[in-house]
């Protein structure tokens, strides 16, 4: 059957696609894809601040060397081993990643910084003090936040009795290296502890909390400090400890695929050994060459694997947590099937280090597949976009491993802010844009399946136009266009960031919505994994405003409540989101959770002013 007649405007655009689809059917989707040439001049200018690279920068070296490209699973990524925290003992402080490239924290002075706050006026995020970074990203509003009076303040007997547990390099105090770990990747929140220590085991770690725990110092467990909502940084002066020191792999298990690691492993360093060893990690994020798997596990992270792979629920098998007393909780199983009492590991999966620091953890990891496409869609509206998902399901199934969609004010984005990227279809007016990869056992059949699938849809009028990726430049720039969008949205000016999940049919619903509310005052942006009924909500404007937050909030989570959502889909909630736990849980639930926090954490040092709202934990105080 001849293939419609779709997008004939676009026949002269630098793609072999278009006049040869109705030639000669799919098999124009294989023909090569040479990007367009970029010229010197288009590319954005220099920021101050040294980008992120593979290495320590030196004064004066403004570019990152060049990296070497290897595929991993479906994707590529720089083969240089990703970044952990430990480099909080270079001497220049900037935070590097292979993956999250656009962090902008350029600290070149000391400083403690104020008590940390969600700020609410333009005026706020003027930047004084030379730890400021050059964007930030503002989310929900908020009053400063009291900090608890039951804590003690940190002294120099403290200081001296942590330099006996972990020597003079595993205490921190210089103003510096505290100041980097004191804020958030996007610089939205800052804190002003005085000490940062670096931990190199379990049992360094269970010293410092039993000490903690009987002093009532409060303490901030940190992973790479990739977060979005708060949770991996003080709100005043929490002693901070840093896991990026625990950083070994125990064991692997290569007939079961078992992973055994310290919690201070990098995700991307993982990615890499398993990889080796014919797997893969179950999740991947844009974020794997700086965030470590115990952070990943604290937040019950998501990425861009879920829909194939699950939750870490489902694939962490056993973890060792140091709780608040010091006590070791040794949950370390490698088994599949454990059915003997209450699974408690769970409890720590998504507790944001609220009621333990996880140490150690064994994780299933599937294995490495050897055949991989990846298809770049443009669809006429969101209706297609939900019934091309449907489509794929059925006609997909055992292979499709990422199903992501952009709405068209994302792709300008991307193109307008992020260097090296070019859009697969240039000259494509359409609303939508979806990300497809497969992965499987057979590549013949693989990619006879997906160009079966692809054929059937255009026929069908869901996919309008579309390329598959012939080798791992295209593959990586789709990739790119999709992982880089919250990097271009930070180099707008002020963003507010929302993470919602949403049942797929009303998903878009509330992207148009708050395009009616902020009219003119800002762009928003849709985007995420619909696979899994996560929106990533983003409301772009030049400058922060309480007129744009205040057609913002409540009204987000109010809308996500009334269509029974989750107002926190994969972020977690940290900071940002705690006193607004209630409209994603009954106050029953809310209620319970205080009590298992009671229950292990009975001095609440563990992470405070985070996940649960204030008041919930005040009445469990009551009660007790």
């Amino acid at each position: 059957m001849a293939l419609p007649s779709l997008l004939s405007h676009s026949r002269t655009r630098p793609s072999v696609l278009r006049e040869p689809l109705r030639q000669g059917g799919l098999r124009a989707l294989l023909a090569p894809w040479d990007p367009p040439p970029v010229h010197p001049h288009d590319r954005a200018a220099e920021h101050a601040c040294t980008p992120p690279s593979t290495e320590s920068s030196s004064p004066g070296h403004h570019r990152p060397p060049p990296l070497n490209w290897i595929r991993v699973g479906g994707r590529t990524v720089s083969s240089g081993a990703g970044t952990s925290l430990t480099q909080y003992g270079s001497t220049n402080h900037t935070l590097t990643s292979h993956r999250r490239s656009y962090w902008t924290l350029c600290p070149q002075h000391p400083s403690s910084g104020p008590p940390a706050r969600i700020a609410t006026k333009e005026a706020q995020h003027r930047v004084k003090d030379p730890l400021e970074v050059q964007r930030r990203t503002f989310g929900s509003a908020a009053e400063p936040i009291q900090r608890n009076p039951d804590f003690s303040v940190l002294n120099s007997d403290d200081v001296s009795f942590f330099k006996s547990i972990l020597g003079d390099n595993g205490v921190v105090q210089d103003k510096d290296r505290v100041a980097v770990a004191n804020v958030d990747w996007m610089g939205k929140y800052k804190g002003a502890s005085q000490l940062l220590l670096l931990p190199k085991s379990t049992n360094e770690v269970s010293k410092v909390l039993a000490y903690c725990d009987s002093r009532r110092l409060a303490v901030v467990p940190q992973g790479g400090n990739t977060g979005l909502v708060g949770g991996s940084v003080p709100v005043h002066d929490e002693v901070i400890v840093n896991l990026g020191g625990m950083d070994k792999i125990i064991s692997f298990d290569n007939v079961n695929g078992i992973l055994t690691c310290e919690a201070g492993c990098v995700l991307e360093n993982l990615s890499t050994f398993v990889e080796n060893e014919g797997f893969i990690m179950p999740l991947d994020l844009g974020a794997k060459g700086s965030c470590q798997i115990g952070g990943n596990i604290s937040t019950n992270a998501g990425g861009l694997r879920f829909i194939r792979y699950g939750s870490l629920h489902g694939n962490v098998l056993g973890l060792e947590v140091v709780l608040a007393n010091g006590t070791v909780l040794d949950m370390l199983t490698t088994l599949r099937k454990d059915n003997t009492g209450y699974d408690l590991k769970h409890l720590f999966v998504g507790s944001e280090g609220s009621l333990g620091i996880v140490t150690k953890v064994s994780i299933l990891t599937p294995a490495k597949l050897p055949s991989t496409n990846v298809a770049f869609l443009s669809c006429n509206d969101y209706m297609s976009c939900q019934k091309l998902l449907l489509a794929a399901r059925r006609s997909l199934g055992e292979i499709i491993s990422a199903f992501e969609f952009m709405d068209r004010q994302c792709i300008d984005l991307a193109m307008t802010h992020l260097e090296g990227v070019h859009n697969p279809l240039p000259l494509s007016p359409y609303k939508f844009y979806v990300l497809i990869e497969t992965t499987g056992s057979d590549e013949s059949y693989d990619k006879a399946k997906l160009e079966a699938f692809l054929l059937r849809s255009m026929e069908d009028g869901l996919v309008a136009d579309g390329v598959i990726a012939q080798d791992i430049s295209q593959a990586s720039n789709f990739w790119r266009i999709r992982e880089g969008i919250s990097e271009a949205s930070v180099k707008v000016g002020a963003v507010y960031k929302y993470d919602l999940s949403i049942p797929v049919e009303k998903l878009y619903d509330i992207v148009e919505e708050m395009r009616s509310r902020v009219g003119d005052m800002a762009e928003v942006l849709g985007y995420g994994h619909l696979g899994d009924g996560n929106l990533h909500l983003n409301i772009l404007s030049s400058k922060y405003s309480d007129d744009i937050l205040a057609q913002i909030e409540p009204f987000v989570y109010e809308w996500t409540a009334g269509h029974r959502g989750s107002i926190s889909a994969e972020h977690g909630l940290g900071l940002m989101k705690a006193e607004k736990i209630h409209y994603s849980k009954s106050p029953e639930a809310v209620q319970l959770m205080a009590s298992i926090k009671k229950l292990l954490d009975p001095n609440s040092i563990l992470n405070p002013y985070k996940v649960l709202p204030q008041s919930a934990l005040s009445l469990e105080q009551q009660g007790s």
